[in-house]
């Protein structure tokens, strides 16, 4: 079977983390082929915020669950210690698109370097607070951005999950 048919079928998303860092290489790795996701009219559109720094990654998270609902001391990241997060051009008409398709190259380049990873919501909500735009602004990142999701990438803990089976009826022919 062809290599990327294969991680596209073997991908899963990773609920348990190690706290272990991933090697800087393996996130420019993934950041690259993020960087190469198809985009409407070449535009590209959509940016990668490559979080590090534990503390910046803990008030993401804090916030994450604030806006998820999600009890004191849930970690909506899973303990990944990585959050790429993918953001959007507002003045791109295709920048949803552009971004989610980002995401998916995030995720199975994670998944082809032995890494685990998940895409987590709740990045448009927190880009359209006054303390993120202004950290985009702290950061250099001038523009009107839409947050399109954050792929947490780590180690993963434990054994990664087997594949639902795929539902029958979703394709239709029309030849």
């Amino acid at each position: 079977m062809n290599d990327i048919i294969q991680a596209m079928e073997t991908r899963r998303s990773i609920r348990q983390f190690k706290p272990d860092m991933p090697r800087k290489e393996d996130l420019q790795q993934i950041i690259e082929a993020g960087l190469y996701a198809a985009n409407g009219r070449g535009r590209q559109g959509a940016i990668i915020l490559a979080v590090t720094n534990r503390e910046l990654r803990d008030r993401l998270s804090a916030l994450n669950r604030e806006i998820g609902g999600f009890p004191e001391g849930k970690d909506p990241f899973y303990g990944a210690p990585a959050v790429l997060i993918v953001l959007a051009d507002k003045s791109c008409p295709t920048g949803i698109y552009d971004g989610s398709l980002v995401m998916g190259n995030l995720m199975l380049a994670a998944h082809a370097l032995g890494l685990g990873s998940i895409w987590i919501h709740r990045a448009k909500e927190e880009f359209e607070r006054p303390e993120y735009k202004q950290l985009l602004k702290d950061l250099g990142i001038e523009g009107e951005w839409e947050g399109i999701g954050h792929c947490v990438v780590g180690t993963i803990d434990g054994e990664a999950p087997q594949p639902a089976p795929r539902r029958d009826g979703r394709v239709f022919w029309a030849e």
